[in-house]
């Protein structure tokens, strides 16, 4: 037995040296390296949804940023000839008939002067008579025409303090002219035609731009004898004039000089034998 133990005494002497010359498994695996901890993930900004969309529908009773220029009872902050203008039903009444002629004149607003604003108020002719809106009007310019002597007979002499010079949207339901662009008591007078879009160079020289549609056609928008919606779109040198949501006539003035482009005065005209009605009043002034 003694001689086997000896026989095996190198194998196991070379296994021992083998062993111990081996690291241990162990050993080995605490070496491994440890992975870096993840980069916390970048959070993107959503995209913005990109699609065609609609404007809001047209809402002319929204006044929201707008003031009134008229309060339904009185013609408080309104200046004009008792003679002709009253309050009557929470509207603006101006008459003139022929025992009572007024030729041309108007009902001025005095308590706000603009030049960019978009006006909204509501309009109504009986009969065959004439009106117009003013904005960025003057008063007490000379008149150009000649006042009929039946007119001074009935009023007096010409007050020019009742008497507007500039930028009118016209209204007169029996003719062509509702929704043109006219410069009162100016050498332009009719600048924009109803179913233009003008660009004005000076009292004497006009281009038209393009058309919006033919004159008489978009007068069958106009109500005779009821109420009329008109806005006034009023932004530096261009001007709009919208009936009952139609536009009517654009005007392009980039003169800084015209008298079309200087901030006036609101007002109402009354011209010809003329029962008028004027109500909803309403003015976001931006300037």
């Amino acid at each position: 037995m003694n001689a086997l133990i000896k026989s095996r005494w190198p194998i196991c002497a070379l296994t021992l040296l083998l062993c111990a010359g081996s690291p241990a498994r162990s050993q080995s695996s605490t070496n491994t390296p440890v992975p870096a901890p993840a980069a916390p993930a970048v959070k993107r900004p959503a995209r913005p949804v990109m699609r065609f969309t609609e404007p809001d529908p047209l809402e002319f009773t929204n006044h929201d940023g707008y003031v009134s220029l008229f309060d339904g009872q009185s013609l408080k902050g309104w200046d004009g000839n008792k003679k002709f203008w009253r309050v009557e039903d929470g509207a603006i009444v101006g008459e003139a008939t022929k025992q009572n002629p007024c030729g041309n004149t108007y009902l001025v607003y005095r308590d706000m002067k603009a030049k960019d604003f978009t006006l909204k108020f509501e309009m109504k002719i009986v009969g065959n008579g004439g009106s117009g809106f003013q904005y960025r009007s003057q008063t007490g310019i000379p008149w150009l025409i000649p006042i009929s002597p039946a007119v001074i007979s009935n009023t007096g002499p010409v007050n020019l303090d009742w008497m507007m010079t500039g930028p009118q949207a016209d209204f007169w339901p029996s003719q062509i002219y509702t929704g043109q662009f006219y410069s009162e008591n100016t050498p332009m007078r009719i600048i924009a035609w109803r179913g233009q879009v003008v660009e004005s160079f000076g009292d004497d020289r006009k281009r038209l731009m393009g058309t919006i549609g033919e004159r008489r056609a978009l007068g069958e928008l106009v109500k005779a004898d009821d109420w009329n919606q008109y806005t006034v779109i009023a932004r530096g040198g261009t001007c709009l004039h919208i009936v009952n949501g139609q536009l009517m006539a654009v005007l392009v003035d980039d003169d800084p000089n015209s008298s079309n482009n200087q901030p006036g005065l609101f007002g109402i005209e009354l011209e010809s034998i003329t029962l008028l009605y004027v109500r909803n009043i309403w003015v976001k002034k931006l300037d």
